[in-house]
């Protein structure tokens, strides 16, 4: 009879944008274990997403019972965690790194297991620290893997476009939002990006902007509210460019193959831009970005592209 084959598990505690920097680390997890049946504990959508897409076979949520029993010390909570866990050959946590608690009950509970920092030291790129992290070296940008976009994904972005009359490769997609006020550029500032562009455009809308709908009508941009992120994966690789803010969303759409532009404010765009082919533009405050500064990084993107 056939062997199984190893189980391997990433714990994982981060956002949308923490997770596709994580991306160059799980493809040299991947690497490392390529006969294995990797799975990721991590936010449930998160989790779901990273399927098929991040050299991830298997999701768990992080918010299932057996992650909150490594936290409690009672010898029943270790036995019920261990009845999980147990069932992995290898473990990477970056969870909880400075728990000994946690630590120590996942030691006990689990297979091999490694414990690595969620946010990593130093002043290089995250997904560069994820990466020392697993011991691994190497040009973090050159070994960047995309994310897999699937026909599915394409299939309800093409539906949302339809409804909208919009073309692919010929929208600009724009994602006005981010987890930050302060890290927005001004949702004028977008409108008027699209009224001076040569082609048509679609905002985005996470439930964080949902009261912004209304504004985008009254400007005659289309819009779209609170997408699946396959979808938004599927109308990135989609989009002729696309125009976001310091945020995941924008992370997702360079790691699904777009080209963009992205407004930085508060935060340094050296440890935290997109990678990809992403134009970085940064002040502070983020609302003394120009309108005219990104409507030429476009114009100049496109003509690369048009050229290649």
């Amino acid at each position: 009879m056939e062997s199984e084959p190893p189980r391997v598990l990433v714990i994982f505690p981060g956002a949308l944008g923490d997770l596709i920097c994580l991306m160059p680390a799980l493809g040299a997890i991947r690497a490392r274990h390529r006969a294995a049946d990797v799975a990721l504990i991590a936010k449930a959508e998160l989790a779901r997403f990273a399927v098929g897409r991040m050299s991830i076979d298997r999701a768990y949520s992080i918010d299932r019972r057996e992650v909150s029993l490594l936290f409690n010390s009672a010898p029943e909570s270790l036995m019920e965690a261990r009845r999980f866990f147990g069932l992995f050959d290898r473990i990477y946590s970056f969870l909880a790194f400075s728990d000994s608690g946690y630590r120590h009950n996942l030691e006990r509970a689990g297979g091999s297991v490694s414990f690595h920092r969620f946010r990593p030291d130093g002043d290089g790129h995250v997904s560069a620290g994820y990466l020392h992290e697993l011991s691994e070296t190497g040009a973090h940008d050159a070994a960047y893997p995309a994310l897999t976009v699937l026909d599915s994904d394409l299939d309800a972005a093409a539906a949302i476009l339809r409804a909208r009359s919009l073309t692919q490769n010929r929208f600009v997609l724009m994602l006005p939002g981010s987890g930050s006020p302060a890290k927005n550029w001004p949702a004028g500032a977008f409108a008027n990006l699209a009224a001076r562009l040569d082609m048509p455009s679609l905002v985005v809308l996470g439930p964080a902007e949902a009261g912004l709908d209304q504004f985008f009508a009254a400007h005659s941009v289309p819009i779209a509210k609170e997408l699946e992120l396959s979808t938004l994966a599927g109308l990135a690789r989609m989009a002729a460019i696309f125009v976001g803010n310091d945020s995941g969303v924008s992370h997702l759409a360079a790691a699904a193959g777009a080209c963009g532009v992205v407004m930085f404010g508060p935060t340094d765009p050296a440890r935290w831009r997109p990678l990809g082919d992403v134009k970085v533009l940064t002040r502070e405050p983020i609302d003394t970005i120009e309108v005219a500064e990104v409507a030429a990084a476009v114009d100049r993107i496109k003509r690369a592209v048009n050229s290649s």
